[in-house]
């Protein structure tokens, strides 16, 4: 079988230094400040309800937004300063899709973007991502956990890139060509940090003594919330059916068996703890969240809330 982790060539997937070298696209498509879609067709097709693609696009924005500010914490606290620029470089990747996606969302059906002081200059997609409550993300849990170790580091960049290429694979034909166009460009960012963790992954669990154990733990206390990724929300599969969105259990296989194959390179299995449940039925797609997102929420959003009427 063919692995799926090899290296990609240097004319394919940017290095993990390049986008912090250039001014490129990492905020949109362009460096268009004012309008992150401009240029590209907002229009929602006619038989699409807005709802429901502006709340699929929202879910979409807050998994990378959320995750997105995880990893932004481990700039200078990585293990070198190599590793400090990759994960810095992942946040940079995540947010530039969390704008467009909330952007999107915005565009589709303006009712879901918080109110602001009459003035406020703050775009449509900075309201949504400093302006909610914890309730009102969307983002699966695995993205709002408190960062452990490098380990831990290592296996959530994995679970989660390896989930979420396997949707932006399919995105890339979508019938809302906003939607399309991101998960184009998210496709190549999104195999460059699921490369850099299987490297990692099979690097630590090969390590030391101590490397592994601190691998197998961090592996173990993430694994439980692995199922919830490819659970179908309604608004997903309502997407999904009208054509613009992709019902994450359609790429539970694919996924799976990247990760199998990473798993296998590393001698080690799938755990077998239990998935995590959760409340009265309700996970992040419905806005039921822990404590640490609305902790994270407090200190992320705190400059925007004290200056609402603020130009950045």
């Amino acid at each position: 079988m063919e692995s799926h982790i090899d290296t990609p060539p240097e004319d394919e997937h940017d290095s993990a230094y390049s986008g912090l070298l250039v001014n490129d696209a990492h905020w949109a498509f362009g460096t268009d400040f004012e309008d992150p879609l401009a240029g590209v067709d907002t229009t929602v097709p006619g038989d699409v309800d807005a709802a429901t693609l502006a709340t699929y696009a929202l879910m979409l924005g807050d998994d990378a937004l959320v995750m997105s500010h995880r990893f932004s914490e481990w700039t200078s606290n990585a293990p070198d300063l190599e590793d400090d620029i990759a994960l810095s470089n992942i946040a940079l990747d995540l947010l530039g899709q969390a704008r467009l996606l909330l952007a999107r969302a915005a565009r589709a059906d303006d009712s879901l973007v918080p109110a602001l002081p009459e003035g406020s200059p703050t775009p449509p997609e900075d309201a949504l991502a400093f302006f909610r409550e914890a309730h009102q993300l969307r983002n699966v849990r695995l993205a709002e956990l408190v960062n452990g170790d490098f380990a831990e580091a290592t296996v959530r960049v994995l679970l989660f890139s390896v989930w979420r290429l396997a949707l932006l694979e399919r995105l890339r034909s979508s019938r809302d060509h906003v939607l399309a166009a991101v998960a184009a460009k998210g496709v190549k960012e999104v195999a460059y940090h699921r490369d850099y963790a299987a490297r990692w992954f099979v690097t630590l669990a090969g390590g030391t003594e101590e490397s592994r154990r601190r691998l197998v733990a961090a592996l173990d206390q993430l694994w439980p919330l692995w199922p919830e990724l490819f659970d179908t929300h309604p608004v997903e599969a309502a997407a999904a059916e009208a054509g613009v969105g992709v019902d994450p259990a359609t790429v539970r296989d694919a996924a799976e068996g990247v990760l199998d194959q990473v798993l296998d390179a590393a001698g080690l299995e799938r755990p077998q703890a239990p998935r995590r449940a959760g409340v009265l039925g309700r996970t992040g797609r419905d806005g039921m969240h822990g404590e640490p997102l609305s902790r994270m929420l407090a200190e992320m959003q705190s400059v925007a809330r004290a200056h609402p009427m603020g130009q950045w």
